[in-house]
């Protein structure tokens, strides 16, 4: 059955944007293979995003016993990006990302969490609304919907100490999928909350050849052509999310999508361009996973976009 083409929806306030993935998330001292460059910013800008989103581990630069200090100089790294991302009107997104013990042991690690959310809240109390706060990237493992419910409703509490007005951003679990939308609980009370999902339908053909993905390599080859079926499958999950939005009350953003290097060239921008279109229909905007590494719309080596991919995601007007 064809999925009905929507309502045009009103512009999003995150529209289009793209991850700086792969820099601020890389594990201390390590290289993965992007560097930010403040050029990259007004680069983005240019090319007509409207948002970033940089995925950051804290976790790396904090102390692992209470009063769970970050590092005044990691800080300093975080603000270069915030506040040159502000300067040329981009809104910014900072989130918590592979604070991979606390999916592991929560109940351990939620003092932590919590900490440095107060800090990080209170570093940045004094910026502007355009920046978001995203409470942790990819809730899994021992973080059940259930535990990741509670937990978010501690999160927000932290942050709320110092930002009152700050929109907070708060993905679901299951590794933020789209459908673990129908098990969220977001505090009924706490309306300045944008709800996110990450998207990477079909995973075979996203993620093909991923290094980290176990048992990737047989699925070198898959094309992703646009066939009906394949179209479809977008259309009924882009209509999901916005069913979702509309019965809860709440907007939502997809925080990230993207199809690796590995795929051919021609169907990840056949792919991407459709994702993007089908949740701009239905006012879901979106971020691109990612800037300049293995995802990358941008070639950092070149100091080239990859224009089918940039093209995909900014048609021209």
């Amino acid at each position: 059955m064809p999925i009905a083409e929507p309502t045009p929806a009103p512009r999003p306030i995150l529209f289009r944007g793209v991850n700086l993935g792969n820099y601020l998330e890389a594990p201390k001292g390590q290289d993965w293979g992007y560097t930010w460059q403040p050029n990259h910013l007004r680069l983005i800008a240019e090319a007509g995003f409207d948002h970033v989103r940089v995925p950051i581990r804290w976790s790396d630069y904090a102390l692992e016993e209470a009063p769970y200090t970050i590092e005044p100089s990691f800080f300093g790294r975080v603000d270069a990006v915030v506040d040159g991302a502000l300067g040329l009107g981009l809104r910014v997104v900072i989130n918590m990302h592979h604070y991979d013990l606390l999916t592991l042991l929560p109940s351990r690690h939620e003092a932590r969490f919590l900490a440095m959310w107060r800090q990080i809240a209170a570093h940045y109390q004094d910026r502007p609304p355009e920046l978001y706060f995203e409470l942790l990237n990819e809730p899994h493992g021992a973080l059940t919907p259930q535990r990741w419910n509670e937990l978010l409703a501690k999160g927000i509490a932290a942050i709320r100490e110092s930002n009152p007005t700050r929109t907070i951003v708060v993905g679901t679990a299951e590794w933020g999928g789209l459908y673990p939308l129908y098990y969220l609980k977001v505090p009924e009370e706490e309306r300045n909350v944008l709800v996110t999902y990450h998207y990477y339908e079909p995973f075979q053909f996203t993620h093909q050849g991923a290094e980290w993905v176990d048992g990737s390599s047989p699925w070198l080859g898959t094309t992703w052509d646009g066939k009906p079926e394949e179209l479809r499958a977008v259309a009924s999950d882009m209509a999901y999310a916005a069913l979702w939005a509309e019965k809860n009350n709440r907007p939502v953003w997809m925080g990230e999508f993207g199809a690796y290097s590995k795929a051919d060239m021609a169907s990840r921008a056949r792919w991407t361009a459709v994702v993007a279109r089908e949740a701009e229909k239905r006012g879901v905007g979106w971020s691109y996973w990612e800037f300049g590494a293995g995802f990358g719309v941008y070639d950092p080596r070149a100091g080239a976009w990859r224009e089918k991919l940039l093209g995909a995601l900014i048609p021209p007007e």
